[in-house]
């Protein structure tokens, strides 16, 4: 799996460890691969012994990574031809990884609504050789599986497409559900220094949680009419944690955005 990660250019990755409630126990960030090579042996036992789940979130891939997590199986087949991993996280739940070069702002989203994958994946995953220790699972907790793996395997977004992996109408429903409802462009940005003024307070800190400062900030944004593409640019100009993370968190946090106002948008058109 590490070297499966290592061939897209990922260099490091963050490390949580949780409990089988999913608390929270350990988080190691930008872990080395490298390192992670030397101990994950140790690691997994540790974690096994302990009754806690290891899971990986990948930084610094060369391409955007796409997470296709809780996939129905029929989906499989399709993807094996543009995946560059398969996992099994449990009986019956599969999960696909995909690079994919020259994708423009929301294909992540389009990708997981044609497969049917989880909405909310997170880009976070469990380590394979490690047990998922949920207790839905007890006592026979399952061991998370590498099924398949094709290393530098990465596709665009155009082979996707003709793969029939992309949902086609989704950039047309996201367009119209981003706009203000004033039906005008709104040309000023939202303050990000009021956004991160108001936060709350990340746990355990009395400093303010800049991930909630950021989504709410890209919300605004993109509810003011600007595009996802120009939020995802001006997050990285303005937080310290898109600088830090990349360009992959700051999309990441546009798309949740985005889908949240998707959603309400949707809501309120089924209003009578």
């Amino acid at each position: 799996m590490l070297d499966l990660f290592a061939s897209l250019d990922v260099g490091a990755g963050d490390l949580t460890i949780t409990d089988v409630d999913g608390h929270k126990r350990e988080f190691h960030r930008a872990v080395s691969l490298a390192r992670l090579r030397q101990g994950i042996a140790h690691l997994l036992d540790v974690t096994i012994e302990r009754r806690q789940n290891l899971i990986l979130r990948p930084r610094g891939a060369a391409v955007e990574l796409v997470q296709l997590d809780d996939l129905p199986g029929a989906m499989l087949a399709r993807l094996g031809a543009a995946a560059f991993m398969i996992l099994a996280t449990s009986p019956g739940n599969h999960q696909a990884w995909i690079g994919v070069t020259e994708g423009p702002i929301g294909l992540a989203r389009r990708l997981r609504h044609a497969s049917g994958a989880d909405p909310s994946a997170s880009g976070a995953t469990r380590v394979a050789g490690s047990i998922n220790f949920k207790g839905k699972y007890a006592p026979d907790f399952p061991t998370v599986r590498l099924l398949e793996g094709r290393p530098h395997r990465t596709v665009t977004a155009a082979e996707v497409e003709a793969l029939g992996l992309v949902a086609g109408e989704e950039a047309t429903a996201l367009r119209h559900s981003i706009r203000p409802a004033s039906g005008r462009h709104v040309q000023a940005w939202p303050s990000y220094e009021r956004c991160l003024q108001n936060a709350p307070c990340a746990r355990g800190s009395d400093r303010p949680d800049v991930s909630r400062a950021d989504f709410t900030f890209c919300l605004l944004a993109m509810d003011w009419g600007w595009s996802m593409a120009a939020t995802s640019q001006r997050l990285m100009e303005k937080s310290s944690k898109a600088h830090e993370n990349g360009p992959a968190y700051a999309r990441r946090t546009v798309e949740h955005a985005a889908a949240v106002l998707s959603r309400r948008s949707t809501a309120e058109n089924k209003l009578p």
